[in-house]
This record gives C-alpha cells, sequence and structure tokens, in this order.
C-alpha cells in the first residue's frame, strides 16, 4: 500500500490528538504526554517561526538524547522547514563543514557545546537563529551557560522559549517538503541525504507499524482511526532507544515508534551505561530496543552476566525484541543475550542512502549467524554492471534496495549518481555494501567496499584522519586503517612514519587528532614504521597497512 503524499509532521499531529494523555517521550523522571508532547514542539515551532525560521529553511539539531531533540524534530517538521543533525562530539572545524554544507540558517544546541558553536556562530554569519539548550548542573537544575564570546548575536534560551510561545495553529505540508540526514556512509566527509517526507514516511513506517503488521492509511482522513487502532494493539512498542538520535538508527527507531503511538524511552545519562538499561527496561516494561552492534551488546551482555552470578539476575521479562542496524553484531554476544531474555534479535543491514537492504532474526534455540541474512523484499544483489548474482554462483555482490527519483546527496550531483544508479529502468541505492548470495537465497555479507572504518556506530573516513595526522610537523607519512575489535567491530589504528630526526610518541598523534577531529576519531593504537609502503601509482597498499598494524610488516 502507497504511504500518504504528506509531511509527518501532520501525521503525527493526528497521533498525537488521538494518543492525548498517553505517554509519548520518557528521560530521567519526565515522562511527556502525547498533548504534552505535541503542545511543547508547536510553541517552539511559533518561537522558531517568529525568528525567521520558515519552509525549506534549515536548521542544526546539535543536542544529546532528550525530549527537546524530538521536540526539535516535531516543531521543525511543523514549519515545514528542515532538522540537520549534528554530532555534538564534532570540533569546529568538523562543524563549519556541515552546516556550510546545509546551508544552515539556524542552530538548537545544548549549552555544553557553547564555546565551539560561538566560533561557528562568528564564521558563518548566516546562521541567524540560535537557540541554547541549558545543560543540567550537579544537582538536577540546569547550569549556567558558558560565558563565550558570542558577538552581537546572542543565542536564546530553550526553555524560555517554549514557555513564552504561544501554540503555532496547523498548516498545510505536503510529501515534497525536504527531510535530511547527514552520514559518514562511503562517500568521505559527512553528506547530507536528502528525501521527500513521503520517503521519511515509509522509514518511519517500516520501523513502527510495520511490525505491528499494518500498513499507513493511504488517505490521512483514515489515519485517526489507524491511531486509535495502533493504541489497543498488543504489540503497540515502548521502545528504549539506546544510540545517540543524532545517527540513523535511533531516529528512525523513535520516529517508527511515534508514529505507532508508543513511548519511546530514552537513557539518563550522556554516556553510554548498560546498568542503566537493566534499569529502565523494567521501569518502563520496555518492549522494543535498539542498539549498535556489540559497541552497547557487549558491555550489556557483561552487566546482565555480573548481576546473575551476584543474585540480582535483570528483570527483561517485557522485552520483545532488540534491534541493531549495520554494525557487527557477534553471535557469541547474541547468544549471551538470551540466556537473559525471551526476545528477537533482529540484526538489519541498512544506511541512510537507503534499505533495509537484509535482515537476520535469531531467538532462543536458533543458531546464530552473524554474516548470514536474508534480503529483504525488494532488494538485490547486483554486480558492478548491474546485473543480477546468480544464487551459488560465489560471484561477490553489492547490495541494492530501491530508491525513489528524488533521494540523493545534498548538493553532490556527481556522488549522488556513483550511489544511486538505474538497474533495468529502475533506480536502486547503491552504497557499497559486498554479499555473496548462497544457492538457497541467503546472503553471506563481507562488509563495505570503501575506506569507511565503522567503530562502534560512528563510521570514520580514513583518509580525513590520515590528512590530519600527515598535517603534524614532524610526520613524514600515515595511513589509517581499520583493524577487528571484539568490542567496537573495528578500531582505528594509525601506521605512522616520522620525518628524519623527529620524536613524537602514539599520545601525542592521538591528541594531535582529538585537537581537529571528534574523539571517536582518534586512533586507538599507533604503529610507528621507518616508512609508508605505497603502489606504483602512489596510492596507499592498505594489505601492507593491515599488515604493519597488526605488526607483521
Amino acid at each position: 500500500m502507497a504511504t500518504p503524499d504528506e509531511n509527518l509532521a501532520t501525521l503525527l499531529e493526528i497521533v498525537a490528538d488521538v494518543a492525548a494523555d498517553r505517554p509519548a517521550v520518557a528521560h530521567r523522571d519526565r515522562t511527556l504526554s502525547w498533548r504534552e508532547f505535541e503542545d511543547r514542539a508547536s510553541r517552539l515551532a511559533r518561537h522558531l517561526a517568529d525568528s525567521g525560521v520558515g519552509p525549506g529553511a534549515r536548521v542544526g539539531i546539535a543536542l544529546y538524547n532528550g525530549p527537546e531533540y524530538l521536540e526539535s524534530v516535531f516543531a521543525l517538521m511543523k514549519l515545514r522547514a528542515v532538522p540537520v543533525n549534528v554530532n555534538y562530539r564534532y570540533r569546529e572545524r568538523e562543524l563549519l563543514e556541515i552546516l556550510g554544507d546545509a546551508a544552515a540558517t539556524g542552530l538548537i544546541f545544548d549549552s555544553a557545546l557553547d564555546d565551539r558553536m560561538a566560533g561557528v556562530a562568528r564564521e558563518m554569519p548566516g546562521l541567524t537563529t540560535l537557540l541554547r539548550l541549558a545543560s543540567p548542573g550537579p544537582d538536577g537544575e540546569p547550569a549556567a551557560p558558558p560565558g563565550a564570546e558570542w558577538g552581537d548575536l546572542k543565542p536564546g534560551d530553550y526553555a524560555s522559549a517554549v514557555a513564552a510561545a504561544e501554540p503555532m495553529p496547523r498548516i498545510a505540508r505536503g510529501g515534497d517538503d525536504e527531510w535530511v540526514l547527514f552520514t559518514g556512509g562511503t562517500t568521505g566527509r559527512p553528506k547530507g541525504v536528502r528525501a521527500p517526507h513521503r520517503w521519511l514516511i515509509g522509514v518511519a513506517e517500516n520501523n513502527g507499524p510495520k511490525l505491528l503488521g499494518r500498513d499507513v492509511p493511504g488517505d490521512v482522513a483514515d489515519m485517526p482511526e489507524f491511531a486509535r487502532e495502533n493504541l489497543t494493539h498488543p504489540r503497540l512498542p515502548t521502545s528504549l532507544v539506546a544510540p545517540p538520535l543524532i545517527h540513523g538508527t535511533g531516529m528512525y527507531c523513535a520516529l517508527g515508534t511515534l508514529l505507532c503511538g508508543g513511548l519511546v524511552v530514552l537513557l539518563p545519562n550522556r554516556s553510554y551505561r548498560p546498568q542503566d538499561i537493566i534499569e529502565v527496561i523494567p521501569r518502563h516494561r520496555v518492549t522494543d530496543m535498539c542498539l549498535v552492534g556489540d559497541a552497547f551488546a557487549r558491555p550489556l551482555a557483561d552487566a546482565l552476566d555480573e548481576a546473575a552470578a551476584a543474585g540480582r539476575p535483570a528483570d527483561l521479562s517485557s522485552l520483545r525484541r532488540i534491534l541493531s542496524v549495520g554494525v557487527a553484531w557477534s553471535a557469541e554476544v547474541k547468544h549471551r543475550l538470551l540466556q537473559h531474555c525471551d526476545a528477537v534479535l533482529q540484526d538489519s543491514v541498512a544506511a541512510s542512502e537507503g534499505g533495509p537492504f537484509a535482515v537476520s532474526y535469531t531467538k532462543r534455540g536458533d543458531r546464530a549467524i552473524t554474516s548470514r541474512f536474508e534480503l529483504f523484499p525488494g532488494a538485490r544483489v547486483v554486480t558492478a554492471d548491474g546485473e543480477d548474482v546468480v544464487p551459488g554462483s560465489g560471484q561477490v555482490g553489492y547490495l541494492a534496495a530501491p530508491a525513489p527519483e528524488e533521494i540523493g546527496y545534498l548538493g553532490d550531483p556527481v556522488k549522488s549518481a556513483e550511489t544511486f544508479r538505474m538497474i533495468r529502468g529502475e533506480r536502486y541505492s547503491v552504497p557499497g555494501d559486498m554479499a555473496i548470495l548462497e544457492a538457497d537465497g541467503s546472503l553471506v555479507l563481507l562488509g563495505r567496499d570503501s575506506r569507511v572504518i565503522n567503530t562502534g556506530g560512528e563510521k570514520v573516513f580514513a583518509e580525513e584522519v590520515e590528512q590530519v595526522i600527515c598535517a603534524h610537523p614532524d610526520v613524514e607519512d600515515a595511513n589509517v586503517v581499520g583493524m577487528p575489535d571484539e568490542r567496537w567491530g573495528n578500531r582505528i589504528v594509525a601506521v605512522v612514519a616520522l620525518r628524519p630526526g623527529a620524536e613524537l610518541t602514539a599520545e601525542q598523534i592521538r591528541e594531535h587528532v582529538g585537537n581537529e577531529l571528534a574523539d571517536y576519531k582518534r586512533p586507538r593504537e599507533v604503529v610507528f614504521v621507518p616508512a609508508i609502503q605505497r603502489t606504483l601509482t602512489g596510492k596507499s597498499d592498505l594489505a601492507w597497512a593491515r599488515k604493519a598494524a597488526a605488526g607483521e610488516a
């Protein structure tokens, strides 16, 4: 069934009218009802509109997980404006790149990022709407914002703005309204994936109503009845979203739950603590949880094992499904989790550019095979020339999923043409995931055909880190590679050659990278070599670099 040609905000408004006093978002000791959630988003929308944000305007959101992140997304969609996800780990250089690429005219940010954002605002006079959310202090009360030098343009206060504004009247919107999600992907530095709201609704549908066996009605007039029926559905989700909402996994899981009329639960702390999951699940009777592969699941399994060994087994009896998307999730860790809960483990392959491409389900009693998946309906495995891979042939192909004409990279037609390809008259997203199609139709995944390192759910472009390392005056050359890691899936290892006579420690290189890039892009290890080996054409010899990283070269 076709999804409605609408803006997602219109559907969520209908859900809010129907769900009213049912819970919508829970964080720490605070739970917003659907009525409160929609009202706060409407007030924020009015404030933003009065500040000059209108249809098509792009506004960065650099917030940690909390109700305010979802309120901001909802408010901007209400205005037919465009929320832009901004990684709160980014340094000033990276912020200038992503906000510049987005041509952002506004920014909603956490006060913990005040100094960084003040520097960005001074460099970007086009940022005319600034809104600061005060970080909580040690006593739980809002902390005073840092004394950053903002110049003439001062950011407004988020809480005061919402409290002072009147709710914005609802307006007409449409499926052509723009949605943008920035991703590292296979394209080097982050690229904005631009898509219409009709596509976004389909993504949210896959992460919510489809899990209930239901399709969003094509006619928006049928939405109230659809919402009422969902509220009495036995599998109405209460979803714990563990990953950051700045990433597609967390955001799309949250939007899917909201489209059902369910409850989105967010972890209380900014740093990942598996003990928080153990405490939050029974408190809210969480039914669904999304996480990020072994980076989240292995520490959780450790914590569950420790609690059980101490005679305090965790209560995960409400949990029905655990979802991970696009990150290594080992069979061993899946098996350990299933010792503590009777849930279905859903391991999906998807990308911000499209999908899902493939999925794997594991339940108690199953033998988990991490690399083996089933194609998602509509997806296929194709050769570099766009021909279907023959099942059982052993040929390596690329995962492809249907993609509408409107989806592509923001301002980058060349990269769009590389990733979004016409195959037999139909447009597909082919971001570079390689696989072998077995005779029985199952898939064996081989990973990305690119230099993107996926570490704990964060995508790091190796060449970006290499460029920063090579900018150090004592460095002659460098290679950066991803090496297998039990917890993170891959860890970043830098292979470095110093200039003659130079002395530099691994920690000094890590600090140098950290001054320019987000912390997760710092190499976890640094291996020093006399010289970097390259091919005759000057390209990196990655096979040699990996051997060097492993101490074998």
